[in-house]
């Protein structure tokens, strides 16, 4: 890894020859401008400054403006764009409260200020993980492996998580001379962290780093003891490398095959880890001894293992064939190990150019079939990993910064979420859970006993749905319950099929007579909101597979039986066909009317245009009629409409009986009652409900009562069945001011 001070000439004890840097900086960057980074130099450098002694603090190389310059020239060797540099040497400014970030965003950009704000988070992750010793939910491997996920998950510009990488090891260098606490503290991070992450994002060099000092601050004892084997047989190793080099690259000339090769160097913490994994000795780890050829195709893979296994002989179960089987990760070569000359052994591997670069800039990741990532929530974890890792191999291929800018924005949604608790673990949930799947997760008793939610110190409904980084602090009382609103999946309370399990075994425990009551209410309260009538309430309960009215209730009350499934059977019920007759009805609604199946049935009647009436606006579920017009086809009716009835009387014979089939495809117009406090805004929510559920509004009309501050609002929406109205009702009764919002008919 390239240190600043080499290629930073000093003018002084104190200052740099920083227009030196920026030179070779801008041949590195291949003449990409470096006025930003200049700029961004000279006011990291200001705020570094002691005011008042005019002067850097003594330790020089530990403040803000040398550690952004470290950082940097992290990144140049990451080939990162000069605004990724910017950011990299303001960050430590930002960091440390010597640099407001608004000044950031004015002087150079909102895109550097949203870099520094992406890497700040991942800071205040690990931060208020290291704060926390004592673990409650899981083991400590599992809240480290949340802590890796969360941090992905935060993750929308690959370059965010490429300054911090390069940041923490601008730390772990920094921390060299530092006490011996500060020390664990840094390498602990590190090592659980941030090399991981390194290596699931391929940065070879930046992860070897990263190991071997953390090891070393983390077990000095078990670092000096490889360190001293390794130095004890450095010079005869490195003749030994040079001999046997020289023996293949002329055998290889002989069969006319182009070959780069060098050798390997292997380091401290991996020697270690396979002397403990396997179980072996020093002696015993043959790739301390290792060569690494790359050749231009993939038949000359083959062709150089044969010459390698013609040359030494080869040393048995040690050859892994990973071109013709390449790891899940995607990584590719081939893998032997041999006695070379005076019976040592040593690995070589063999792989093509391509998949070398493939290896150490962005696809190799091992610690995907090393890690213990095995849970469910690891999918959405992979994916943004492997988009993390396309867009870096992206960029070193194609080196297009406009491109790559554009194909940063992709957005990645993971299907997880990772919130803290009051003490600073990390919990994951599924996407979309709210407080209530939250607390259950805690514990049972939390979950049944939870009032209330603050996420951030601020009060949240409980069907607030959780964002990745939310503080969450769960608000109980001991006489508290769980709600059966809960388990309306309209209301959006519970996301987590494991949160509605336990609620449902909550209710299960009550009384049945309180179940029955209670789910009576809940089914009747919302078959009065829908205005359904003549409904079968014995035939609906076997519909449901119930044995009677009764043992529905119950279910219902205990949460067994949603809301949404009894509607689901009453449409059934109400739209049920009458005779093999019946003809279906077209009706027609606008231009393409020929193409939308109404699928009504009457007895007795052939093909006839027929219209949904407009005074009651029936829809798929209500027991209809149909009255014959004149010149105007058939006009649907509610059984119940006050007007169809005026007609029965007057002429029946122009009325014939319509029933709904069980194929709708087509929304339908109904008109609803909203009833609520008048207040600022309330058209707002209603409509932003709507535009949610993708309902579409017709007609609008409102009447206010100034003197008692009440409104009625009466809205023409579109919908395709009971169902979908019930939910949006139930949506719009939850509003802040509403008391009432049901389906209206005309005479009540």
């Amino acid at each position: 890894m390239v240190q600043v001070r080499e290629y930073q000439p000093l003018k002084t004890e104190e200052s740099l020859n920083i227009e030196a840097w920026l030179e070779r900086l801008q041949q590195e960057l291949g003449g990409q401008s470096v006025e930003a980074v200049k700029q961004a130099c000279a006011v990291a450098e200001k705020a570094a400054l002691n005011r008042e002694a005019g002067s850097y603090h003594s330790d020089a190389w530990g403040n803000c403006y040398f550690a952004g310059l470290e950082i940097a020239e992290i990144l140049v060797d990451l080939k990162q764009d000069s605004e990724t540099l910017v950011a990299g040497v303001l960050y430590r400014a930002v960091r440390e409260r010597k640099l407001p970030l608004d000044s950031v965003r004015r002087d150079f950009g909102i895109k550097v200020a949203h870099l520094i704000e992406g890497v700040q988070q991942m800071a205040a992750i690990t931060a208020v993980q290291q704060s926390q010793h004592k673990v409650v939910l899981g083991d400590t491997q599992r809240q480290i492996d949340n802590v890796r996920k969360m941090l992905v998950a935060m993750v929308d510009d690959v370059r965010v998580a490429l300054i911090k990488l390069a940041e923490r090891t601008w730390a772990i260098r920094a921390v060299k001379n530092a006490q011996e606490s500060r020390k664990q503290k840094i390498a602990r991070e590190v090592f659980d962290i941030y090399a991981p992450l390194a290596h699931r994002l391929g940065i070879g060099h930046i992860k070897w780093e990263l190991e071997d000092v953390s090891f070393r601050y983390l077990s000095p004892d078990k670092y000096k003891v490889v360190a001293k084997l390794l130095d004890e047989r450095r010079l005869d190793r490195e003749r030994y490398i040079s001999e046997v080099v020289h023996v293949l690259e002329s055998r290889l000339r002989e069969n006319q095959i182009d070959a780069v090769v060098t050798g390997r160097v292997k380091h401290i913490y991996s020697i270690w880890r396979k002397m403990q994994h396997k179980k072996i000795d020093f002696d015993q780890v043959y790739d301390v001894r290792a060569l690494r050829v790359l050749v231009p195709q993939v038949r000359d893979c083959y062709a150089t293992l044969g010459v390698v296994h013609e040359i030494w002989r080869h040393i048995p179960q040690e050859f892994d064939d990973y071109i013709a089987m390449p790891k899940r990760n995607g990584y590719r070569s081939l893998h032997t190990a041999v006695f070379g000359p005076e019976g040592k052994g040593m690995e070589i591997q063999i792989r093509t150019h391509e998949m070398h670069e493939n290896a150490e800039f962005g696809v190799c990741s091992h610690w995907s079939y090393k890690g213990t990532d095995t849970d469910n929530s690891a999918r959405g974890y992979e994916e943004k990993i492997s988009w993390l890792r396309h867009v870096l191999k992206w960029h070193d291929e194609v080196g297009d910064l406009q491109s790559l800018a554009e194909e940063l924005e992709i957005d990645i949604t993971s299907d997880r979420v990772y919130v803290f608790t009051p003490a600073g673990h990390i919990v994951d949930l599924p996407h979309g859970a709210t407080p209530i799947d939250f607390a259950y997760r805690v514990h049972t008793e939390v979950g049944h006993h939870c009032q209330g939610c603050k996420a951030n110190g601020h009060i949240v409904p409980l069907n607030y749905q959780l964002q990745t980084g939310d503080h969450l602090e769960i608000l109980t009382s001991k006489n508290g319950s769980p709600s059966r609103d809960w388990l309306n999946s309209a209301l959006g309370y519970v996301a987590a099929s494991r949160t509605r399990t336990k609620i449902q075994h909550w209710f299960k425990a009550q009384d049945r007579d309180k179940n029955i009551q209670a789910g009576r209410a809940m089914i009747e309260r919302e078959i009065k909101r829908l205005a359904i009538r003549s409904l079968d309430l014995d035939r609906l309960a076997i519909d449901v597979n119930y044995k009677n009215a009764d043992d529905m209730f119950s279910a219902t009350g205990a949460g067994y039986l949603r809301i949404a499934q009894v509607l689901g059977a009453a449409q059934t019920q109400l739209a049920t066909p009458l005779k093999q007759d019946q003809l279906k009805l077209k009706l027609p609604s606008g231009p393409s009317t020929e193409d939308l199946a109404y699928d009504l049935q009457c007895q007795g009647v052939g093909n006839l245009l027929s219209n949904l009436a407009g005074c009651c606006k029936p829809v798929p579920g209500d027991d209809c009629i149909g009255y014959i017009t004149v010149g105007r086809g058939m006009s649907i009716h509610r059984s119940d409409c006050i007007n169809v009835v005026k007609l029965a009387k007057d002429e029946p014979g122009r009325i014939i009986d319509v029933q709904w089939g069980n194929k709708v495809e087509v929304n339908y117009p109904v008109d609803v009652l909203i009833q609520a406090f008048d207040r600022q805004g309330l058209l707002l929510d209603v409509t932003a409900i709507l535009v949610d559920e993708a309902v579409n509004v017709t007609n609008v009309r409102s009447e206010t009562d100034g003197q008692n501050n009440l409104v009625e609002l009466k809205l023409t929406i579109e919908v395709p069945n009971l169902v979908a109205l019930g939910k949006v009702l139930t949506k719009i009764s939850q509003l802040p001011n509403v008391f009432e919002a049901k389906r209206y008919r005309q005479g009540g």
